[in-house]
């Protein structure tokens, strides 16, 4: 029991945090108030895990691009798309949500460990991540406001600034540090790094899940549509996640692409990062479950992804 809690230990936490979080909502409902606390917090967890990239390797991306764009037009355009027939599936609150998490970047940590894990080339996992983190600043506020500007009443500048100073700001100043002297630091501190990045994750979470226990949508979908509602979310947000993963595989083998190749587009072309996708959210005002639910997804079907791909690979090299 405690050498699975050990392994899980991060799963076993976010869900723990999302229970507590949402189940005394009301009571915790000042902590939503400390908005500096939770910009803060963003910040830090964005420079942690934009420290220990290293970039050096996205040069090997650079001079051959392909595989990286496909990876990149997945990420940002393909996942949205496929977002978009569940507004007439799903409640307001949670097509929101699901949205959301549709338009958000590649997430900066687990892209790079998975590819890793299933032998893939991470210099294209590390490419998308951080034209997706960049880009977002301009594609996360546009995609808003083209489909959910009658839901959400968030100024479009507001969001291009706010994510310049949480997302593209501390990306840019930790790869400046590393070329400063810092990459030798954080290259020796990695696991400690994302640790800490972790934990911060599961602060987020807990004030996504109070943000969602108490918004008026969250409640309705309990009184009249009871689980049925979050099953066909869940429903949603896993087969997006796993027909991403599918269109990058097939596309980049169609593509004469080999199997290295193949397995970083899917995977870092279907991943989404849990930390920015929760923090638009909840400025915006729609439920942060979806967000939960798709990075939960990713994490467990990766992961049986990943090794059945690098035990594959193994017997065709023998």
């Amino acid at each position: 029991m405690w050498k699975a809690f050990g392994k899980n230990w991060f799963l076993f936490s976010l869900a723990l945090c999302f229970l507590v979080g949402f189940s005394q909502a009301s009571a915790l409902q000042p902590i939503l108030r400390q908005t500096g606390l939770r910009d803060g917090l963003v910040f830090l967890v964005m420079w942690a895990m934009g420290v220990t990239l290293p970039a050096g390797q996205i040069k090997r991306s650079i001079t051959q691009p392909r595989p990286s764009m496909l990876a990149i037009g997945l990420n940002m355009i393909a996942v949205p798309l496929l977002c978009l027939p569940c507004v007439y599936l799903l409640p307001r609150d949670l097509f929101g949500g699901l949205f959301v998490t549709a338009i958000v970047p590649c997430t900066l940590a687990s892209a790079s460990v998975w590819t890793r894990k299933a032998g893939g080339d991470d210099s294209i996992s590390m490419m998308t991540t951080v034209v997706t983190n960049l880009g977002c600043v301009l594609v996360v506020p546009l995609a808003i406001w083209l489909v959910l500007a009658k839901q959400v009443q968030v100024n479009p500048m507001d969001q291009v600034n706010k994510l310049t100073l949480l997302v593209a700001f501390p990306l840019i100043l930790s790869q400046m540090m590393r070329l400063g002297g810092l990459a030798r630091w954080a290259d020796h501190n990695k696991g400690r790094i994302g640790v800490a990045g972790q934990f911060g994750i599961l602060v987020m979470v807990f004030f996504g899940s109070i943000a969602s226990g108490t918004m008026n949508g969250a409640a309705s979908n309990q009184d009249q549509n009871g689980f049925s509602m979050i099953a066909l979310m869940i429903f949603c947000a896993v087969s997006i996640h796993c027909v991403t993963l599918f269109l990058g595989i097939s596309i980049s083998r169609w593509l004469g692409m080999n199997s290295s190749r193949q397995i970083a587009i899917g995977l870092s072309g279907s991943q989404k990062t849990l930390m920015v996708g929760l923090q638009i959210a909840i400025d915006c005002g729609v439920s942060v479950i979806p967000m939960i639910t798709y990075h939960l997804g990713q994490l467990l079907i990766d992961t049986i992804v990943a090794d059945r791909w690098r035990r594959g690979s193994s017997k065709k090299a023998v």
